[in-house]
């Protein structure tokens, strides 16, 4: 029995990105296409099989412990973008203020799509959906730059609205105006999962 559903979910590749050490910050640089390998985005600064765990996991793991890199890719919604500018008072939110690797559109609700899913890349390779990507203060300090009352709303704004971060299952080449289809796990929620409460 398979263990993921191909879904008529597709989504188009409308802007891609790659965060260097060059931009001293989390801005990425926009890039016409991007040839994935098995460490992710070839120079960016995320990325790699392994990496040092960070404060989202200090419930698990001291922080700078070395794990599994499963946050290669910073994938972030057309839709939820400008939804975080209208929030915040922007006329549009540039994706590499974001950190962003690459930004989809037609895809609903992506920030919210089920762990491990994957999104199929034309040419056969394959991206695997960590989870939620968390608002942080990062982007804040580079919206600040140039417009610092908007910055102080970007955390409320982008949470539920921040994308996903994946990883590569299969190598391939992400080109704008290509094609992703989403795949999800058929696998029903947990029926635990209301006793986790918020915390």
């Amino acid at each position: 029995m398979p263990a993921l559903k191909p879904t008529d979910f597709t989504a188009r590749i409308v802007w891609l990105g790659r965060v260097s050490d060059a931009t001293k910050d989390i801005r990425s640089a926009p890039e016409d296409s991007i040839a994935l390998d098995w460490d992710g985005v070839p120079g960016d600064t995320h990325g790699g099989l392994n990496r040092p765990s960070c404060s989202r996991l200090l419930s698990q793991y001291p922080r700078g412990t070395e794990i599994r890199n499963v946050r290669q890719l910073s994938i972030l919604s057309a839709e939820d973008l400008a939804e975080i500018a209208t929030r915040i008072g922007l006329a549009d939110m540039p994706p590499e203020w974001l950190g962003a690797t690459m930004v989809i559109e037609g895809l609903p609700d992506l920030s919210h799509v089920p762990p491990s899913s994957r999104l199929q890349l034309e040419d056969g390779g394959m991206l695997v959906v960590d989870m939620e990507n968390r608002p942080c203060h990062l982007p804040a300090r580079v919206i600040a730059e140039t417009a610092p009352d908007a910055a102080k709303g970007f955390k409320t704004a982008a949470k539920g609205r921040r994308g996903v971060t994946a990883w590569v299952e299969r190598p391939g080449v992400l080109t704008l105006g290509g094609t992703l289809r989403l795949h999800v796990p058929d696998q029903p929620l947990w029926a635990h999962h209301e006793a986790l409460g918020n915390g």
